[in-house]
């Protein structure tokens, strides 16, 4: 790498070198960048959750950041759908794209793939990159190191959100929250990725997908509670105590501590006097109606995530599935022209702007979203456009299929019917050419080799076989040619009574009311004995190539 050039910010201001190796935004202790939080799902109101969310709105986002950490810890589903979405980002191998073909552009891109293909890369930067996907935005510090001789990203910290403050005139700028300073500071240059996704217009702090999903997640909440509590007595019988119209209220203490006594403990005692009854429930439908709720809660879920429920709801089909894969690719594509947008921004750029120098150009980093194809569909199609004359490219079909260009020198798959079979060296027919017919092979070629090759296929394009024996040609042959000789002969008693009719019919009204008597008229008898005795003596010349003659 070239010699590593005066670093200036976007300011125009120096740089030092030292404080690239240092972490800017390093939690505390104690204090406003403390990581540690208290709960607040705990007791969560429908009121306490609006005034969280209309905080976070007005650029006071911090609880909602807490709730938003949380909805991913305790809700199984909006985890599972929103690990989904950014699994569908991590799960794709990032390519590099050179910014020209020269050979400098070339050795710049070499070394930004040498930055990507670091595991680090993936696990630390991308998946916390991602974070802003339910959160809004996301920050990711990096801490650079320079070791050897160039500039390289020693790790990826993920940031507390928490621990920045919005500026309250354009809603997007984060500055680094400091004592003092309500308006906190500016974030150094080279050090930071601000991950802002596009999910809708608008402030980043209102497009995070736990904003969408906050309600649902605690109407499910209650929904849960309340079905926990309805199945501590679901099935139990119902307790009626009764008691004397002149029972004080002490007894009536007596009779209600009795009744919850029995249902803990199945012991009671009671005055005489008293009476307790035990009425049976009958079914109900109330566990149902709670499984409904929650199933319908987590479907809205799944469409906010997802853009779909098919992959992640009971009920769907293995077609429906393959129609809607897990992720949208719409919002996959998207997710990732988006990132690709904040990599290339803050850890492409400023990793050769360090190494190489600033740049009119510079290599981008791309996450290749391909949608999955159809390859039989594919297949097929290609299978009966090209004999109709469409012409397709060789290179477009290995691109979607997923296949290379095959290399000089590899080994390379033909049809079947033009791979060299045992009999092509016996008969003397190069490999990947149809073998020598066997009535063309030399006089002193063995009788087992001619009947060998009369297993091959008769044509280039078919590929059935025909097993004919050598000494069997000659009796096939005699019988299809002693059934032809005789074929006028067999169908006249079936086509003269056809041919009278038409003779003597003057009008197409007599030729139909003719028609009726003209099966008793025809004799089917001589062709049906001819075709008998043929299937006969077929039936024997097979039997007899078999060996079981």
């Amino acid at each position: 790498m070239a010699t590593t050039p005066r670093i200036i910010d976007q300011w125009g201001n120096p740089v030092s070198s030292a404080s690239l190796r240092k972490e800017f935004a390093a939690p505390t202790l104690g204090g406003i960048h403390s990581v540690w939080s208290e709960t607040i799902v705990s007791g969560l109101t429908p009121m306490a959750m609006a005034e969280v969310l209309r905080a976070a709105g007005n650029g006071y986002p911090d609880r909602f950041f807490v709730l938003a950490g949380e909805m991913e810890e305790r809700d199984l589903h909006y985890a599972a759908v929103l690990g989904t979405r950014k699994r569908a980002i991590t799960g794709i191998k990032p390519i590099v794209v050179a910014a020209s073909n020269s050979a400098e552009d070339e050795m710049i891109a070499d070394a930004v793939r040498e930055l990507i293909e670091q595991p680090e890369f993936v696990d630390d930067y991308l998946t916390d990159l991602l974070d802003a996907l339910g959160k809004g935005y996301s920050i990711v510090e990096t801490v650079w190191d320079r070791s050897g001789k160039d500039w390289f990203p020693a790790r990826y910290e993920w940031r507390d959100q928490r621990h920045f403050v919005i500026d309250q005139r354009d809603g997007r700028t984060l500055r680094f929250k400091a004592p003092g300073n309500i308006e906190g500071v500016d974030l150094p240059p080279y050090q930071f990725s601000v991950h802002r996704p596009k999910l809708k217009s608008g402030l980043p702090i209102k497009a995070g997908l736990a904003r969408l999903a906050a309600w649902a997640f605690l109407f499910k909440s209650y929904t849960l509670k309340d079905w926990m509590a309805f199945l501590e007595i679901y099935g139990m019988p119902l307790r009626v105590g009764r008691y004397g119209t002149g029972a004080s209220l002490d007894d009536r203490r007596v009779m209600l501590q009795a009744l919850r006594d029995i249902s803990s403990d199945a012991a009671a005692m009671i005055p005489k006097e008293m009476d307790i009854e035990f009425i049976e429930a009958k079914g109900g439908t109330g566990n149902a109606v709670f499984s409904a709720k929650a199933e319908y809660l987590d479907r809205q879920v799944s469409k906010g995530v997802l853009g779909q429920t098919m992959t992640t709801d009971d009920g769907s089909s293995l077609g429906q599935a393959a129609v809607h894969e897990n992720v949208r690719h719409d919002i996959a594509r998207a997710d990732a022209r988006q990132t690709e947008i904040t990599a290339n921004r803050d850890l492409v750029r400023p990793f050769v702007d360090l190494n190489f120098g600033p740049r009119d150009s510079y290599p981008r980093l791309v996450i290749p979203i391909v949608e999955a194809e159809d390859v039989k569909s594919l297949v097929d199609a290609i299978d009966k456009l090209v004999p109709l004359g469409l012409k397709i490219s060789m290179s477009e079909v290995r691109e979607r299929i997923g296949f290379d260009e095959p290399e000089d020198g590899d080994e390379l798959l033909v049809p079947a019917s033009k791979t060299q079979t045992p009999s092509d060296t016996e008969t003397g027919a190069p490999s990947g050419k149809t073998a020598t017919k066997p009535d063309d092979l030399p006089k002193d070629v063995p009788e087992p080799t001619k009947a060998a090759a009369r297993l091959q296929p008769q044509c280039q394009n078919c590929g059935g076989y025909h097993a004919i024996a050598s000494d069997q040609t000659p009796e096939l042959d005699a019988l299809v040619d002693d059934a032809l000789d005789h074929w006028e002969e067999d169908l006249s008693p079936i086509v003269k009574p056809l041919q009278s009719l038409f003779e003597r019919a003057s009008s197409y009204a007599e030729l139909e009311a003719g028609l009726d008597d003209l099966v008793a008229k025809m004799d089917a008898g001589p062709l049906a004995d001819r075709l008998a005795k043929l299937q006969m003596k077929a039936r024997g010349l097979g039997d007899a190539g078999d060996g079981r003659a």
